[in-house]
């Protein structure tokens, strides 16, 4: 199986805002609604992009780029992960987080808007080719540290 080492990897940090444009901000735990989203987080109940992840690594590669410090939720996402090789990601895979969470790949990537925060700090933003929009198809409480499991459409 391709996609996360050893088909897990970690939740690092569960992120939300109150407004869009903004970057989102940690908290300790957070409830997903099924087909609806994270209690309290902003794009809860979009159709497609209800809960956005992006990997660590990621991240860490854009600090190498740009000479910047950057923290989890700075590109707007609502989980940042280890473990998990966006590159090997396919839509309609799916995560499971905890013992109930249950989320499909419903979007790779999304067009960066004018007004980018991330953009105007690093030059560049890494959600139009590196982010995953999910939907919730079960939903659950899940913390940082929780195990995240990935399988394939295939599988």
């Amino acid at each position: 199986m391709t996609g996360i080492d050893s088909n897990s990897g970690k939740l690092v940090s569960i992120n939300i805002s109150e407004e869009t444009g903004t970057r989102k901000w940690p908290v300790d735990s957070a409830v997903l609604v099924e087909d609806h989203g994270i209690e309290g987080d902003v794009h809860a109940g979009s159709p497609i992009k209800q809960v956005s992840l992006l990997d660590e690594a990621e991240i860490e590669a854009m600090e190498d780029r740009a000479g910047v410090e950057l923290f989890p939720g700075d590109f707007a996402e609502n989980l940042t992960t280890r473990g998990i090789d966006h590159d090997q990601v396919d839509r309609g895979d799916r995560f499971s987080i905890g013992e109930d969470v249950e989320l499909e790949v419903s979007q790779i990537g999304k067009s960066c808007h004018a007004d980018c925060v991330v953009k105007a700090k690093t030059g560049e933003c890494i959600m139009p080719k590196k982010g995953l929009f999910l939907k919730v198809l079960s939903g659950g409480e899940i913390s940082p540290g929780d195990t995240i499991t990935f399988t394939t459409r295939e599988d």
